[in-house]
């Protein structure tokens, strides 16, 4: 989109912050996308293979996961001539952790498609306690829920998704928690945020620059 503004004016520091949430936004599916691509694979091989009826599922999910690996968004929900969906699959392997599975990537391709209540529809629906996919899968649902409208619920799943991460997805939520609280004018909570970033993962990406955040809301130390 072209912007129509001088360039000597000085962009309003909510269209910055605005931007800024957007650009964060597309690195961090990414990055839970690429995640899922290598946990998806230990997780399929440790569970899956356990049955024959979970081997048949879980071979299945072969063509939709590459098709999601390449942003072939239509063709990962709902396959070719010769290749089934995460859809199809979903409902024809309910009740076996490949058909919960493909509800988090069902999900995933909703949210990446723009369409909200179904990503969060899909999200809901998985069951990942206990697993790092099911932690990735509550920063997603942060992610629908936000995009949604539905603010209260976008910050609950974020904090769910912090309390349960690591040192790479704890980090990631922290900051999309701090850039909405900051959005929301909810300065302390931001600050909260950003220390904790600061403070507990000072070798993760989202540290990098976070002096600078802190210094914005007038934390110099």
């Amino acid at each position: 989109m072209a912007n129509n503004k001088p360039q000597n004016q000085e962009k309003n520091p909510l269209d910055n912050l605005t931007e800024y949430y957007e650009d964060n936004k597309k690195r961090i599916n990414t990055i839970s996308t690429v995640v899922l691509v290598v946990v998806v694979g230990i997780f399929a091989y440790l569970k899956l293979y356990r049955a024959p009826r979970m081997e048949k599922a879980a071979t299945s999910i072969g063509y939709a996961q590459r098709m999601l690996e390449m942003d072939s968004l239509d063709l990962a929900l709902n396959g070719d001539a010769g290749n089934p969906g995460f859809l199809k699959i979903q409902r024809k392997y309910s009740g076996t952790p490949t058909g919960n599975l493909c509800n988090y990537y069902i999900g995933v391709c909703y949210l990446q498609k723009g369409e909200f209540n179904n990503a969060i529809k899909y999200l809901e629906d998985f069951n990942g306690k206990g697993t790092l996919v099911g932690n990735i899968a509550q920063g997603a649902l942060g992610d629908a829920y936000m995009e949604a409208g539905n603010t209260q619920k976008g910050i609950a799943a974020y904090e769910k998704a912090i309390s349960n991460g690591n040192d790479v997805t704890a980090p990631l939520y922290l900051e999309r928690l701090a850039v909405v609280h900051e959005m929301n004018n909810n300065t302390d909570k931001a600050k909260e945020a950003y220390l904790k970033i600061r403070d507990n993962y000072p070798t993760s990406s989202q540290a990098q620059d976070i002096d600078r955040r802190l210094a914005r809301m007038g934390v110099v130390e």
